[in-house]
């Protein structure tokens, strides 16, 4: 459901006047943007970063003292919601949008990063120079990229069962896990001048999950639990809150760029307009949401200039609608629309522009 657009003028709406053409660039649409949105004072960023560490910290404390498995549980949906509160704002903080210098951005992304155990500049290379520039692009943008129905006939039954469960709304998690996180991150090949800096951010990862495992077993160990108690010690503490994220951050990925409504272009097609105020969503949270998401699904604004601090977001949003009316996928965030949206876009037909279901694409194959 996109926002009513404005009423066309009599002489447009009866044909004397040809309307307008979108633009291909993004300056018009960054042109609109207000200055006040690029607003960013140090405090203001901090206090975020600061909060979410504390959560993160006292969150960590209570699963250490808390080992009912029910209880935990409900611990872990607060921890998930956490430690991606600080994901997004390590990953403001990437873009160079959190605070004023470099220097400060990369500090706070470093650290706000390691509760998700993502690689700092391993992120910078995929998110902020892939990503972004290339956004619903075929053959460019790897997030969410969707496979064709030839390609899905072409797979073994190992990974096209694969492919089953991660477009699934169950799998979503799996699939932020294995494409991004896994593959692109941590141990993915990457350009000549970005393996360094990109080594020794892994080293930094790799370490700090080391010293957590090492921290919770010693805590185990001095507290007389057995084996057991120090796996579940060590599960609670290190590997649920990840998985956790894992998911919620794959469902949000998926519904920023995945939907019947969002179309993929071809190399051709493809145009900077077409791809950051159509080729994203802006979903109007549920009251209380944004205390953890930090405003991360008004995402138009997000890709149309990615130095808007995430709490300018909406004002941007307002601004861009109010400049290209009916150009903005605009509705409210409903899981059950994300359930309906992985079931109907399982497979893309470029040459058509459209999402199939696995029936279809394979009815397709099937006639051709």
């Amino acid at each position: 459901m996109r926002r009513e657009t404005l009423t066309l003028p009599s002489s447009v709406a009866s044909g004397t006047v040809e309307p307008l053409a979108p633009p291909t660039t993004l300056k018009p649409v960054i042109d609109v943007l207000p200055d006040s949105v690029y607003d960013n004072p140090t405090w203001r960023g901090m206090m975020y970063f600061l909060r979410d560490a504390a959560m993160y910290l006292a969150l960590l404390v209570v699963l250490v003292l808390v080992s009912n498995v029910f209880a935990v549980i409900a611990i872990e949906v607060v921890m998930a919601l956490v430690v991606s509160g600080l994901f997004v704002v390590g990953h403001d903080a990437a873009h160079g949008a959190l605070f004023k210098t470099k220097r400060m951005n990369s500090t706070v992304a470093h650290l706000a990063f390691l509760p998700s155990f993502h690689v700092y500049e391993g992120w910078v290379l995929g998110h902020n120079r892939v990503h972004h520039p290339y956004t619903v692009r075929q053959g460019y943008d790897f997030v969410w990229h969707p496979t064709t129905p030839e390609q899905f006939a072409a797979m073994g039954w190992w990974a096209r069962s694969v492919h089953r469960f991660e477009w699934s709304w169950a799998g979503a998690g799996a699939y932020y896990m294995h494409q991004v996180w896994w593959t692109k991150m941590m141990t993915g090949g990457n350009p000549a001048r970005w393996v360094k800096a990109i080594r020794r951010d892994r080293w930094i990862v790799n370490s700090f999950i080391v010293a957590m495992f090492a921290l919770f077993t010693a805590i185990g160990i001095a507290s007389g639990d057995s084996v057991a108690g120090i796996l579940w010690l060590d599960a609670r503490t290190i590997v649920l809150p990840f998985l956790g994220f894992a998911y919620f951050i794959g469902t949000m990925v998926h519904v920023h760029h995945i939907a019947p409504d969002i179309k993929w272009w071809k190399k051709a097609e493809w145009n900077k307009f077409k791809a950051q105020m159509q080729g994203t969503t802006v979903l109007r949270a549920p009251k209380g949401f944004n205390f953890f998401f930090h405003w991360i699904m008004v995402h138009v604004p997000h890709h149309v200039d990615m130095r808007v601090p995430m709490y300018h977001l909406e004002e941007a949003s307002d601004a861009i609608e109010a400049a290209f009316p009916g150009s903005v996928i605009d509705k409210p965030l409903r899981f059950r629309d994300f359930v309906t949206n992985s079931r109907a876009c399982k497979l893309y037909d470029f040459d058509a522009g459209r999402w199939l279901t696995y029936a279809e694409g394979r009815d397709q194959v099937a006639s051709a």
